[in-house]
């Protein structure tokens, strides 16, 4: 990259956050805006529906870089900045107000947004949704005063607050359209065990419901109406049905866009001076052949990097297995890997899932797609290889815990 605008970076996020330190880490000194519509700086957000959620995390934990980061490194950070338009012909970034900000590339971080409920009552004071972490510390504070909680949607945000809940001694009622929690992420032989860990803390988790509409009274929630005429009473709403890529700057630009903004293996779009990265970037892996947007922590932070060095110049490539984690109770685990609905044959176990410590592996044929770790450390790595060499592994030894998975 050449020219003497600068690098703009539209969206303070995770991906926005380790792409402005990976230019700096690279040696680039020329200019570098990263814009960003709330008013903190950049922070991680797995914490918001753990720790931090759970009063186990101080808030200062939850920043990517501790204050003052972004001026040491020559970095004009711009909070509560509204990004209105993406010129691309005059190679300028529009801002709320007018301004405009010329730049020799820029990169798109501008994350998701959660799914909107639109139903009736929708609206009621004590209905919330967990992205930002005024959220997570509007949340935190609700539990302090709510006895009754219904949670809407049984996805990783949906269980992580149920846990969280829990810890928190409210009661929790987990409303669930489908027929187990995450049962397209994970099938029905792992989402069987997720709903029996809910259920084993206390949670009532209803699954195959219908939520019609929500009720209160004097503008504040009380319950949950369900399609069958029933009601979940509660004084807290939590709603967890999924998030949307945040992808409208770039549409209304003119570029490629399908389900997120649609990039290469090296983050780039069809316009050579323009990137993205993150939750919102539909991304070419070369390893799986095709275009993949993924919604988590480690796959932000590993695209900012990649991004940045693109930007730069550097061939590079991203082409990294998913990977995500959660923790919930006494489980901690750790998936790595990619096996859509109908895309495996079979989900097989190294150790025993009723003791609380196993991997899963989903399997197309004899060959590992996926492999998900419960309460068993230090494997991420070999589970990695296993997706991306694509090799066909001998089941029965891969099943078996005596054999060290280094060894196949």
């Amino acid at each position: 990259m050449t020219g003497d605008r600068g690098i703009v970076i539209v969206g303070a996020s995770l991906a926005g956050a380790k792409a402005t330190q990976a230019l700096r880490d690279e040696g680039y000194d020329g200019a570098i805006t990263l814009i960003g519509d709330e008013a903190v700086r950049p922070y991680e957000r797995p914490p918001l529906s753990k720790e931090f959620l759970q009063g186990k995390s101080e808030r200062e934990k939850v920043f990517v870089h501790p204050e003052g980061w972004y001026a040491e490194h020559d970095v004009d950070l711009r909070l509560q900045t509204e990004v209105t338009g993406l010129d691309r012909a005059a190679q300028e970034v529009v801002l709320a107000g007018g301004e405009r900000l010329g730049y020799d590339a820029v990169l798109l971080t501008t994350g998701s947004v959660p799914r909107r409920l639109t139903l009736p009552g929708a609206d009621l004071d004590g209905v919330r949704y967990l992205r930002r972490l005024e959220d997570s510390e509007a949340i935190k504070a609700a539990f302090g005063t709510a006895s009754r909680v219904a949670i809407i949607g049984a996805g990783w945000i949906g269980l992580e607050t149920a846990a969280a809940a829990r810890a928190a001694g409210l009661e929790v009622t987990l409303l669930e359209a489908a027929e187990l929690p995450l049962l397209r992420v994970l099938g029905t032989e792992v989402a069987t065990m997720f709903a029996d860990l809910h259920r084993g803390h206390g949670v009532d988790l209803r699954l195959g419901v219908q939520v019609a509409e929500l009720i209160g009274k004097q503008g504040a929630v009380t319950g949950v109406r369900l399609a069958d005429d029933s009601v979940v009473e509660a004084d807290l709403v939590l709603v967890g049905v999924g998030i949307l890529p945040n992808d409208g700057l770039a549409r209304d630009a003119g570029l490629d866009v399908d389900n997120g903004i649609t990039v290469d293996a090296h983050l780039r779009t069809a316009d050579p001076r323009v990137y993205a990265a993150g939750d919102v970037a539909n991304a070419y892996l070369p390893k799986l052949g095709r275009h993949i947007r993924v919604e988590h922590w480690a796959n932000a932070r590993r695209q900012g990097a990649t991004a940045a060095k693109s930007m730069l110049g550097q061939e590079v490539e991203f082409d990294r297995p998913p990977y995500f984690f959660s923790d919930q109770y006494d489980l901690g685990m750790e998936y790595t890997g990619y096996a859509e609905p109908g895309g495996y044959d079979r989900v097989v176990f190294r150790g025993a899932p009723d003791g609380g410590e196993y991997i899963a592996f989903w399997l197309a044929g004899d060959t590992v797609l996926a492999g998900m770790n419960v309460n068993v450390w230090d494997v991420t790595e070999a589970l990695e290889g296993f997706v991306l060499t694509g090799r066909k592994v001998d089941v029965d030894r891969l099943t078996d815990p005596e054999v060290p998975l280094t060894e196949l």
